[in-house]
């Protein structure tokens, strides 16, 4: 890394040439009309505007399709640097102050529009106005006009009309052809007198030469730096910008071999991930776990960090993207068996990844057809959730998930990790209060798959009810009975005083006491005594509990049954159902007795 003052006018004829460009990651962003003025003030005024960063181009470790600045010739010219940071200051000061074409711009209220910049020559050299006041933006034809275009009210069309009304055109202020040729013009039409001839000096003296002499620093990264130490420094520096994911980073290096990465994702987005759950899979996560099942079929080190995603190459992404659609389509279908509809109802959306590479996998030989390789597929998925895992993209622990689940496949005493290492506290069902946890969302989804029916219709909600009843989560015991019971929230606000029900039989519930509700439920001739009974079994709610609204009785009765449910799914037995602190907060062990 090396930093510099570099000239504006050595900055902008680089960039007029060719040998400064962009890389392809970089998006087009146009700043508004107001900011461009902003900015030609500050640096006509000899303010500064903040450092650039470009990297040299050159090291074929990096090939990024590149392209010139908005408003710069096309040519065919290899850059020597691409703009990393300074994209939107670089391209504002070129288009204005150097370009001859109009600036592609915008009104503060995001209309497009394209603007000639002027400075005027007697307020710019004024001490007492601001500078900004003296720079103007006028429309491409360059006649500013009112009554609906009907009175002309600034006419700059003609150089004539420039000389008149003593306005410089700023995109001639960097070229000393550009402004003596000016310079001379607005003389001849002044008749060289005296005053204006001052008027003009002064102008030179105090804006044209100093802004020549204007300097901007330049921090430069060598041609040696890391993929992803460019795209780190991308993002450290890149704050006004659009943010450089992987997956622009690797879209600029696969459009060096004419692959759109954009386009193929669009359609694959469109083919394989419009679904509820697969939809919150972004581009980068695909190329994560296209990373991981590439690194896996090499046989050698498995790994998937952001330099590995970056050594990615297209070949390999060519190779497998197809198969891990598939294999994420597959782990779609799995989540929907295990009473997961929805990315809102998902545990985690990072579990998706390593799930949907072991898919990919194992629909090699068919393998995840059969029955007991798909239950213990579901119970490291399971382990993940309720021993609370994967809180954080943890490229390590996919790696460790679908080398260990892969050999668990092959071998039975060789474990996985997160399932040797998965660990519920029964006290923590009390402080699941809202769906943000997964272990939450994962107790929601095991009542699911416990074939649970609406108390009402007695619909069982499988995928299409869930969709088309508005299921969500609601109390058994109603908030406003328990508040006016006195029940601590810590119980009753708790996962295990929720389960899933229609919207419309909550709105039957309302806030009365359990027996009472049921009652309603049962005099309107909605359902029978003995099949509402069955209803709420399905649940894991103590029916005779609830009939005598006995809440502490039911709370405990419930627990036990869900920390069952666990049990069942990720294979583990829950340890310290008796502990003191068990007893402490729920008032008795939660060990099942056969009372």
């Amino acid at each position: 890394m090396k930093t510099n003052d570099r000239k504006i006018t050595d900055l902008m004829s680089d960039i007029h040439s060719g040998k400064t460009q962009l890389p392809d990651f970089q998006r087009g962003w146009v700043w508004d009309d107001n900011r461009i003025k902003a900015l030609i003030a500050s640096i006509s005024s000899g303010y500064p505007v903040g450092a650039a960063m470009f990297l040299e181009y050159g090291n074929e470790n990096i090939r990024f399709k590149y392209r010139v600045i908005e408003g710069s010739p096309r040519t065919n010219a290899t850059p020597t640097e691409l703009i990393l940071d300074g994209q939107q200051r670089l391209t504002s000061i070129y288009s204005s102050l150097f370009s001859e074409k109009a600036v592609n711009t915008r009104t503060d209220k995001g209309q497009e529009i394209k603007r000639f910049y002027y400075i005027d020559m007697e307020k710019a050299i004024d001490p007492s106005v601001d500078r900004i006041d003296a720079v103007i933006s006028v429309p491409e034809t360059r006649q500013v006009t009112s009554d609906f275009g009907r009175k002309i009210d600034i006419d700059l069309s003609t150089p004539t009309l420039e000389y008149e009304q003593k306005l410089f055109p700023l995109n001639n202020i960097l070229d000393p052809n550009k402004y003596n040729k000016w310079q001379l013009g607005f003389m001849q039409h002044h008749h060289f007198e005296a005053a204006t001839s001052m008027l003009y000096t002064d102008f030179l003296t105090k804006i044209i030469v100093p802004l020549g002499q204007y300097t901007i620093p330049v921090i430069t990264l060598d041609k040696d730096t890391p993929k992803e130490a460019v795209c780190q420094v991308f993002e450290n520096v890149n704050t006004g910008g659009v943010s450089l994911t992987v997956f622009e980073l690797i879209t600029a290096i696969f459009a060096m071999d004419d692959f759109e990465l954009r386009k193929d994702w669009s359609y694959r987005r469109q083919k394989y991930f419009t679904g509820d759950l697969l939809s919150i899979t972004s581009s980068t996560d695909f190329l994560t776990a296209c990373t991981l099942l590439s690194t896996y079929k090499k046989g050698g080190t498995v790994s998937c960090k952001k330099k590995d995603v970056l050594n990615l190459t297209l070949n390999e992404y060519q190779k497998y993207s197809d198969a891990l659609s598939e294999g994420f389509v597959e782990a779609e279908k799995l989540l929907q068996e295990e009473r997961i509809f929805s990315s809102k109802d998902l545990p985690y959306s990072t579990q998706l990844i390593p799930l949907a590479v072991l898919c990919t996998l194992l629909a090699d030989n068919n393998q995840i057809k059969i029955a007991n390789i798909k239950d213990k597929l579901k119970k490291w998925y399971w382990c993940g959730v309720f021993g609370e895992m994967y809180g954080s993209a943890n490229e390590t622990r996919y790696v460790n998930d679908v080398v260990g689940v892969m050999e668990w496949l092959n071998d039975p005493l060789r474990i996985p990790k997160t399932i040797q290492e998965s660990y519920f506290n029964p006290v923590r069902l009390l402080s699941l209060q809202s769906r943000q946890s997964a272990a939450y969302k994962g107790i929601m989804a095991l009542i699911l798959k416990n074939h649970c029916r609406d108390f009402i219709s007695g619909r069982e909600m499988d995928f299409t009810v869930y969709k088309a009843e508005s299921i969500d989560i609601h109390h058994i015991f109603p908030k406003d009975h328990c508040e006016k019971m006195g029940y601590p929230r810590s119980k009753w606000n708790s996962v295990v005083n929720k389960t899933p029900i229609s919207y419309s039989t909550n709105r039957e519930i309302g806030g009365v006491a359990p027996s009472q509700y049921l009652a309603r439920i049962e005099k309107k001739g909605q359902v029978s005594p003995t099949t509402l009974d069955e209803y709420l079994e399905t649940h894991m709610i103590d029916v005779s509990c609830c009939r005598t609204d006995d809440f502490n009785q039911y709370f405990t009765r419930r627990a036990i049954s869900i920390l069952n449910a666990i049990e069942a799914a990720t294979g583990k037995a829950i340890a310290g159902r008796d502990s003191e602190l068990v007893m402490q907060d729920f008032g008795s062990s939660l060990i099942q007795t056969n009372t």
